[in-house]
């Protein structure tokens, strides 16, 4: 089953457009992901652009991938045509999020897998490799420090690496930070939280090979990845690696140069997208972060200096030119210039976005003329709900549409107790709220003609019997929910699993919670079932 993304809650008009009415968003993108048949001039112009990288890029990544044994046959081939003319890259990427993050972290990644195999079926002039882009520098700790699963009572809960204090601002690269002796305390909540199943030992136990003391975020996040998806030849690339820093210069030097002109057809593309839509990204005068002290700073031109915010630290025009050549490991990227710098040093035909990254597209693309790059066709990535064989029998038993769970949980009792109830209390209240008003209307003109005063004193009588009802109403449904408290429960439980946090399962579960369930084939099942030419919210029964 399939839901139109417009049917659910809480989507950006600009992502609607891209996926329902493109020609409405046209003006800010290169292609229209649908056109199939403009495929073969993309992929062309791509492949015809001088890249300088290939040979290093290959070495960097073999080596990068040293540390792992049994390489997978997909996995080999695609290492070894790295560096081929003929390869063109789909790729995707995300923060490091501990133990991989929301559940669409591993739906972009099947997105690219299968986009891959399916380009390479139909287009023999090319090698298509699925490509993982890993976002180690990026500093924000919070977004990657917790999981969301439902325990044993099914109640959602959050488990944290660590506890954050609020006051503080963390800066340093998540790709970076050692994991200490805190990461046992997530185990062992874990242990208590979780539900007793027959997978859950050897769940644990994988867990803990993975994500172990000593080990850096990026360290435990690729070893993660490269035991579901090695067998299907997904290639994981750290672009924290100094030796790429040092392949990037060229777009760093460009930035620092060029920032002026860069951040006005920015703005001028954000102000047009202000207009109709929305602009996801603020601008910034520079696209650059630079790393002192283990800490990532943005950097600002002021007058004649480029300092670092929230620092005392400056440059030179002269001297932070001399960095990027002497320490370009210093230097990453921010949210509009990594797109670029991923499209220098692969030859990119696709990259597989989600929501957010599909608006901010609409910012990025201004810059790629600057670049002189080809800029790569953004694929929405799957998008799914796991739904639970006794969760679709609760559904059907009260005429529930799967629809309806994304309106929330106030929604569904609303819903279930019209089909439990002989009567439905809302109803009944709002019905009567509107004889009252009429009432105290008909009330108010006949006063009126005896004296003004009194008339205007009727509205405070009907706010207290507007009040009074209200609370009366309260209590009634208060009463009802104590009634049908066994439903309550479960329709609690259906909107913890299904739409937590008032939010799609995809950004707010962990694959843990299914593979607890269901065993380490829940992946696959995942990867068989998503279709990625659908560009439709899938719901995957279990």
């Amino acid at each position: 089953m399939n839901i139109n993304f417009a049917e659910i809650p809480n989507h950006q008009n600009l992502f609607l457009d891209y996926l329902y009415e493109f020609e409405n968003v046209s003006s800010f993108y290169f292609y229209n992901f649908r056109k199939k048949d403009q495929y073969s001039d993309i992929f062309r112009k791509i492949f015809e652009r001088e890249n300088p990288n290939r040979s290093l890029l290959k070495k960097i990544i073999l080596e990068q991938y040293s540390c792992f044994e049994n390489l997978s046959n997909k996995t080999s081939r695609n290492l070894e045509i790295l560096d081929d003319k003929k390869t063109l890259f789909v790729i995707t990427g995300q923060q490091l999020g501990i133990f991989g993050g929301p559940l669409y972290t591993f739906y972009k990644i099947i997105t690219a897998i299968k986009l891959s195999s399916l380009l390479n079926e139909r287009y023999d002039d090319y090698y298509f490799v699925p490509l993982f882009w890993m976002e180690s520098d990026d500093h924000d700790f919070e977004e990657v420090n917790s999981i969301n699963v439902l325990n044993d009572s099914n109640n959602l809960i959050s488990i944290f690496y660590k506890e954050i204090n609020q006051e503080e601002e963390l800066r340093e690269s998540v790709g970076t930070i050692v994991f200490d002796e805190a990461i046992n305390n997530v185990y062992s909540k874990l242990e208590s939280e979780l539900r007793n199943t027959e997978f859950k030992s050897k769940l644990l136990e994988k867990l803990k090979s993975i994500y172990t003391v000593g080990k850096t975020f990026k360290q435990a996040f690729r070893d993660l990845l490269f035991d579901f998806f090695d067998k299907y030849g997904l290639i994981i690339f750290d672009p924290q690696d100094a030796r790429v820093k040092n392949l990037l210069k060229p777009i760093f030097f460009n930035e620092i140069k060029n920032f002026r002109e860069h951040t006005q057809k920015l703005v001028s593309v954000s102000a047009a997208l202000e207009e109709r839509y929305h602009a996801q990204v603020k601008i910034k005068p520079v696209n650059l972060f630079y790393t002192l002290d283990n800490n990532r700073y943005s950097i600002e031109p002021d007058e004649n200096f480029f300092k670092l915010k929230r620092k005392r630290k400056q440059f030179t025009f002269e001297e932070i030119l001399s960095e990027i050549e002497n320490h370009p490991e210093r230097f990453s990227p921010n949210v509009l210039l990594r797109p670029i710098t991923q499209d220098y040093l692969f030859n990119t035909a696709f990259y597989i976005a989600g929501p957010s990254e599909i608006s901010y597209f609409a910012q990025v693309n201004s810059l790629y003329e600057f670049f002189n790059l080809v800029p790569p066709i953004i694929y929405p990535r799957a998008s799914a709900t796991i739904l639970e064989k006794h969760l679709t029998n609760f559904i059907e038993k009260y005429n529930l549409d799967i629809k309806d769970i994304f309106f929330g949980e106030e929604h569904l009792k609303y819903k279930v107790f019209k089909v439990l109830s002989e009567i439905n209390i809302d109803d009944v209240f709002n019905e009567s709220n509107k004889k009252i008003e009429i009432v105290f209307d008909d009330i108010k003109q006949e006063l009126f003609r005896i004296d003004k005063t009194l008339s205007d004193s009727v509205n405070k009588y009907k706010e207290r019997v507007s009040h009074l009802l209200n609370d009366l109403q309260n209590k009634s449904k208060k009463l009802q929910e104590t009634k049908f408290e066994t439903v309550i429960k479960q329709l609690k439980k259906l909107s913890n699993l299904l739409y937590p946090n008032q939010n799609l399962q995809e950004r707010e579960i962990n694959f843990i919670y299914f593979y607890n369930k269901y065993g380490p084939e829940i992946i696959d099942r995942i990867f068989e079932e998503i279709n990625i030419q659908d560009f439709e919210h899938k719901i995957i029964l279990l």
